[in-house]
C-alpha cells in the first residue's frame, strides 16, 4: 500500500486531519518555522546579492529528525502549511530542511479543516509558489534590517532591551501623533436649543431641534447669539412648512475579514487583538463537537477579503430561507450585480457549517470561544440576509425666519438586523407622531438650551488603531495584533480602560526615530513598502530588488544617527535631592519605567525614590510644587507634591499665568492657554518667552 505523508504546522491539526484521510496518511506537525536567519548577527549577505543565511531553529532538530524518518517511509509527501505567505515560507524551508528535492513533493492549502475541504485539497495539490515565498521573504529581510541596525542606536541613546520595528515604529508613530493632537486641541463652545410643542390630539410632546434660519444651517457659536435667536422667536408663530416621508436601506453588512473581526471583538467582547486571534485560532484547528468528534469550525482566521465561496452562499441562502424566511434571503453574489468578482485565494472569516449554531455548540466550546464563535456566526448569517427597510418623516418648523427641524423613522422590516446589529448602531425609536401635516397646530411649551465644547479626537484604542493602520495600508492581516502586542511589551505605549497612551519612554523614542530615521516612520514610504511586497507576491517585482533598493538608505541613516546622535550624550543629571543613606548628592536616571533619583555611590550605596520634575507651578489648592508624575501604567499627569494630602491633578501642564476672566490656573495646549474651568473657556496665545 502506498504511504503518504501530510505536513502540517500545528499539532492541534494532527488528530483531526489524519482522521479524515484515513490510515494511507501519516499526518505530522513541523510546530511553525524550521528555518531562520540567525539570531547573533543580521543573517544576510549585503556583499553578494542579499542572500539570506537560513540555520535551524534552535529546539527544532528532534522535529526535523522525527520528520525525516517519516518521509523515508511515504511515497509522496504534502506540505499542508497554512494558506497565505508565511505558511508557503514554511513549506519551502521545509523542503530544504527535510531534503526532499528528489521526493514526489506537493503543496496542498484548504481555507478550512472539514473533510470536503482537507480532501478536495488532494486534487488541486500544486507546486510552492515562490512567489509567495519570496514576498516572505522580502517582508523577513526588510524587517531584520531595520530591527538589527536601529534597535542598537536606542541602546546606545536610551537603554538596552529597546527595539525598533518596520510596522511598530510606525504604529507609534500613529499613536503620538494622536496624542499631540489631542493635547493641542482647543475646545470651542457651541449651543443646542431644543423646542418642545404641544401637538393638537396628541399626549406627548414633540421635540425639535435648532437647525439655523430657513435660507441655511448655522452653529450658535455663543451665549450671546444664542440669546439673539431666542428674541427673535419671543412672540413668533411657529409653523409646520414641510412633512418628508420616504424610504432608507440599511446594506447588510460585510462577513469578517481578520481587522474588523478583532475591531468588533474589541468593541463587543472587550478582548485584545491578541486574544481575538489566539482563540480564533482555536476555533479554526479544531474543537472537540460532541458525537462529532474534533473539526474546524471556523474558515482560515488570516484573511483581508470578504469573498465567500459558492457552496457556502447555497449553504446560507438555504439556511436563511428556511430558518427566517425566503423574503430574509438575500440575493446571490451574481444576482446582486457585483461588477468584478474578488480573485483571492482567502475567503471571508465564517463557520464552516451555518447549520453549527451557537447554542448548538456551546457545550463544546470555552465561554470566551463561544462568545467569539456567535460573533462570527451571526455576523456571517446577518451579511448573508436581505437590507433593512426604515420609513422616515422629516419635519421642519419655522418661526420668524428661524428653523427648526425633527426627524424620526421606524424600522418597516427588520432583515438582517434579525439576527446582528452592530455595537455602534444606536437604537432608533424615536417613532414620530401620525398624521402630522402642514395644518397642524403648534403650541410651544418651552425651549431648553444646552452649552456643550466640542471634543479632541479620542484616544486610539486597540480597534482602531487596527482600524488605521488597515485604511493607511500599514501591516498586513497577519501583523496587527503582534505589532500592538510588541508595543505594548516594550512600554512604549500603556493600555487603559481600552485607551492607548504613549509613555514616556515611548514619546522618547519616537522623537529619536522622527529626527534618525524620518523614512522608517513615515506612513507613506510604509505603505509603499507594503504595495511592494504585494507586487512581489503578484510576480511582478523582484524580492531583492526591493531589498537592494532599501538596504542603502537605512545604512547611510545609521551612520548619520551614531554620529550625529553621540553629540547629544544622556548623561545622568544631578537632582536637587540629597541622599539620605550616605550624603551623596542624587542623580536623575532613565529606566524602562521613565526617570527615578538614584545614588552615584552605586554599587555601594543603592538608595533610590521616585523623581518628580518641578515646573515651576504652584498648587492652587495647597501652595507646594506641581510636578510632572505618572500613573502607574506609565501614563503622564500633572499633580501636587503633597499628594495623598493634596488631589490636586491636571492632565495638561499648568503654567504659573492665572486666567484673566476668573483667576484660575491656566493649561498649555499645543500654542495656548486654555482656563482650567470648562466654564470659563477663557483662551489666549501662550506668550512667545513661554513658547
Amino acid at each position: 500500500m502506498a504511504k503518504y505523508l501530510v505536513i502540517v504546522e500545528s499539532p492541534a491539526k494532527v488528530k483531526t486531519i489524519k482522521k479524515f484521510l484515513g490510515t494511507n496518511y501519516e499526518v505530522a506537525a513541523s510546530n511553525g518555522h524550521v528555518r531562520d536567519l540567525p539570531r547573533s548577527v543580521l543573517g544576510i549577505d549585503v556583499e553578494h546579492d542579499f542572500e539570506p543565511k537560513y540555520i535551524t531553529i534552535r529546539g527544532k532538530g528532534d522535529i526535523l529528525a522525527n520528520l525525516r524518518k517519516e518521509v523515508k517511509k511515504a511515497d509522496k509527501v504534502y506540505l499542508a502549511t497554512d494558506p497565505d505567505r508565511e505558511g508557503e515560507a514554511i513549506s519551502w524551508h521545509l523542503l530544504a530542511a527535510l531534503k526532499l528535492e528528489n521526493k514526489k513533493v506537493y503543496r496542498i492549502t484548504f481555507n478550512e479543516i472539514t473533510k470536503t475541504a482537507v480532501k478536495e485539497s488532494l486534487k488541486h495539490a500544486r507546486e510552492i509558489n515562490m512567489d509567495l515565498v519570496d514576498a516572505q521573504q522580502a517582508r523577513r529581510c526588510l524587517d531584520r534590517m531595520v530591527g538589527y541596525k536601529i534597535s542598537p542606536v536606542l541602546w546606545a541613546k536610551v537603554k538596552r532591551g529597546l527595539s525598533a520595528g518596520r510596522v511598530q515604529s510606525v504604529a507609534l508613530r500613529i499613536i503620538c501623533d494622536r496624542e499631540d493632537e489631542i493635547n493641542a486641541f482647543i475646545p470651542e463652545e457651541y449651543w443646542t436649543l431644543d423646542a418642545s410643542f404641544a401637538v393638537e390630539g396628541e399626549k406627548k410632546p414633540l421635540t425639535a431641534k435648532y437647525y439655523g434660519t430657513v435660507e441655511e444651517k448655522k452653529t450658535i457659536s455663543s451665549k450671546e447669539e444664542l440669546e439673539a435667536v431666542k428674541r427673535s422667536l419671543e412672540h413668533a408663530q411657529y409653523q409646520v412648512s414641510s412633512v418628508k416621508n420616504g424610504e432608507r436601506v440599511k446594506k447588510a453588512p460585510l462577513p469578517f475579514t481578520t481587522s474588523t473581526l478583532q475591531q468588533e471583538a474589541s468593541k463587543v467582547l472587550n478582548f485584545s487583538t491578541q486574544k481575538t486571534m489566539r482563540l480564533a485560532q482555536q476555533l479554526y484547528e479544531g474543537i472537540d463537537i460532541k458525537g462529532n468528534g474534533t473539526v474546524g469550525i471556523i474558515t482560515y482566521l488570516r484573511t483581508d477579503s470578504t469573498r465567500v465561496s459558492e457552496e457556502a452562499e447555497r449553504a446560507a441562502k438555504a439556511y436563511v430561507s428556511e430558518n427566517y424566511g425566503v423574503e430574509y434571503a438575500a440575493a446571490t453574489e451574481q444576482e446582486r450585480g457585483s461588477k468584478q468578482k474578488i480573485q483571492d485565494a482567502h475567503e471571508a472569516i465564517r463557520p464552516t457549517d451555518i447549520s453549527r449554531t451557537p447554542l448548538e455548540m456551546k457545550d463544546s466550546l470555552s465561554r470566551d470561544q463561544f462568545r467569539l464563535y456567535q460573533l462570527i456566526w451571526k455576523r456571517f448569517v446577518a451579511s448573508r440576509m436581505a437590507s433593512a427597510l426604515y420609513e422616515t418623516t422629516s419635519v421642519k418648523i419655522d418661526a420668524a425666519g428661524q428653523r427648526f427641524t425633527v426627524a424620526a423613522s421606524k424600522v418597516k422590516f427588520d432583515g438582517f438586523m434579525s439576527v446582528y446589529t452592530e455595537d455602534d448602531e444606536k437604537e432608533e425609536n424615536n417613532t414620530l407622531m401620525k398624521g402630522i401635516t402642514r395644518d397642524t397646530k403648534l403650541l410651544l411649551q418651552g425651549l431648553d438650551e444646552k452649552q456643550h465644547f466640542t471634543q479632541p479626537a479620542p484616544h486610539f484604542t486597540e480597534a482602531s488603531l487596527v482600524r488605521a493602520m488597515e485604511e493607511l495600508g500599514i501591516g498586513r492581516p497577519s501583523t496587527y495584533a503582534p505589532t500592538i502586542t510588541t508595543i505594548l511589551a516594550r512600554r512604549y505605549i500603556v493600555k487603559e480602560n481600552k485607551n492607548l497612551y504613549v509613555t514616556e519612554l515611548g514619546e522618547v523614542v519616537n522623537n529619536m526615530m522622527k529626527e534618525a530615521f524620518p523614512s522608517i516612520v513615515d506612513v507613506n514610504f510604509t505603505a509603499t513598502m507594503e504595495a511592494l511586497l504585494d507586487g512581489v507576491e503578484e510576480g511582478s517585482v523582484k524580492w531583492k530588488t526591493v531589498v537592494a533598493n532599501f538596504y542603502p538608505d537605512l545604512e547611510e541613516a545609521v551612520e548619520k544617527a551614531e554620529k550625529e546622535l553621540d553629540e547629544v550624550e544622556i548623561a545622568d543629571e544631578l537632582s536637587d535631592e540629597v541622599c539620605d543613606l550616605c550624603g551623596r548628592q542624587m542623580v536623575i536616571k532613565y529606566g524602562p519605567h521613565g526617570r527615578f533619583l538614584a545614588c552615584p555611590g552605586f554599587p555601594d550605596c543603592r538608595n533610590t525614590k521616585p523623581y518628580f520634575e518641578k515646573i515651576g507651578v504652584e498648587c492652587p489648592k495647597c501652595g507646594k510644587d506641581i510636578v510632572l508624575k505618572k500613573t502607574k501604567k506609565g501614563r503622564k499627569y500633572y499633580g501636587c507634591i503633597d499628594n495623598p494630602e493634596c488631589d490636586f491633578m491636571v492632565w495638561q501642564k499648568p503654567v504659573a499665568d492665572k486666567c484673566d476672566r476668573c483667576g484660575a490656573i491656566m493649561l498649555q495646549k499645543g500654542n495656548k492657554l486654555v482656563c482650567s474651568d470648562e466654564q470659563c473657556g477663557f483662551i489666549k496665545d501662550v506668550p512667545k518667552e513661554t513658547s
